[in-house]
């Protein structure tokens, strides 16, 4: 199963209005994960903020799913340059 990490910098002028399509980005994509997608921010800059989806089998639907979902959702409108995706997977049989 893979985790994946999205990235990105809001405009702070826009935040109220950038969550409420984040959400509704996270509530659309819940079915393709096995644990609830969460928004966070940086501790030390409140306009970074960042999308965790855990539980991903499926990493190429994972990834068309996610860009119908991000156009549709306008979740990218209040971006300031562009969200960064990032695939991790966990450690097997490796220190």
């Amino acid at each position: 199963m893979r985790t994946a990490y999205v990235y990105y910098r809001i405009d702070p002028a826009h935040v109220a209005a950038c969550a409420g399509r984040i959400d509704a980005l996270l509530a659309a994509m819940a079915p393709c994960c096995a644990n609830p997608p969460r928004r966070l921010r940086r501790c030390d800059d409140a306009d970074t903020w960042m999308e965790i989806y855990e539980g991903i089998a499926d990493w190429a639907a994972f990834e068309r799913a996610l860009e119908r979902e991000v156009r549709r959702s306008g979740a990218d409108r209040h971006v300031t340059g562009s969200r960064h995706l990032e695939c991790f997977i966990p450690f097997i049989g490796m220190p």
